[in-house]
């Protein structure tokens, strides 16, 4: 990615999160800037989807701050929140789809949660959009029963992409893929930040997914941000620790 903006969309300042006695997140800084792909690495359990889940206030943080856009969310009000999570779509690890509603079902519902009114019209348009914008136009009656694993993951992309969030935070987006697909999704990732400018944090610990999509990467150990770097810097880091991901 070419440094165009330096502009930062999501500002993280020492969170802490604890589940008991377990420390998750420990004094976590990042930074995620305008129409950028960091990727945040770590091996599972050391705190990635927690993180991002605090993002979106699914999980509320114990410390520091979370800055998104104008809004810090550590005493927002339900209204405010609202309007922050308008601004974000949340690709989940198994893509969540509801499985008694249609394709057509899910995205329509993503579409119902909005402050602004649509004409049928207007949705059926902006669903077959979606669909189209992840290759999957045809999929628009089928049940999620109907799908394979990579096909939920295109679809849950779609439902995200339907609202036009200006981030979208993906968890784990080729877990539990073939090589191929896993592939395929990647550089979906790519070409949805192309098209729509937005800005994305990829939660993952697949290399290859790593490799296609990071303009900057964030390493998680113990909690706590171990490295932060570009993909060149990590591959050149002779850390061993940072080699057993590499290699």
């Amino acid at each position: 990615m070419e440094e165009e903006t330096n502009k930062v969309v999501i500002d993280i300042k020492n969170l802490n999160k604890s589940f008991g006695e377990l420390k998750v997140l420990d004094g976590i800084m990042l930074q995620l800037y305008e129409k950028e792909n960091l990727v945040v690495l770590g091996k599972s359990g050391s705190g990635k989807s927690v993180l991002i889940k605090c993002i979106v206030s699914l999980l509320k943080h114990d410390q520091g701050s979370i800055t998104v856009g104008k809004h810090e969310l550590t005493d927002i009000s339900e209204e405010d929140l609202i309007k922050v999570r308008r601004k974000i779509g949340f690709l989940f690890q198994g893509a969540a789809l509801y499985d008694s509603m249609t394709v057509r079902e899910n995205l329509t519902f993503a579409l119902s949660r909005l402050k602004e009114k649509f004409s049928k019209q207007e949705i059926d348009d902006k669903i077959v959009e979606a669909l189209e914008n992840v290759g999957l136009p045809d999929a628009i009656d089928k049940m999620p029963s109907e799908l394979s694993g990579g096909m939920k993951k295109r679809i849950g992309l779609a439902r995200t992409l339907v609202v036009h969030p200006e981030i979208i935070l993906y968890d784990e987006p080729t877990t539990g893929l073939d090589p191929i697909t896993s592939k395929e999704i990647s550089e979906l990732i790519n070409e949805t930040r192309e098209k729509f400018n937005n800005s994305s944090i990829i939660i993952t610990h697949d290399m290859n997914c790593v490799k296609t999509v990071a303009d900057r990467i964030i390493m998680i150990k113990d909690g706590k941000v171990y490295k932060e770097g570009n993909l060149q810097e990590f591959i050149n880091d002779d850390d061993a620790y940072i080699q057993s991901f590499f290699k």
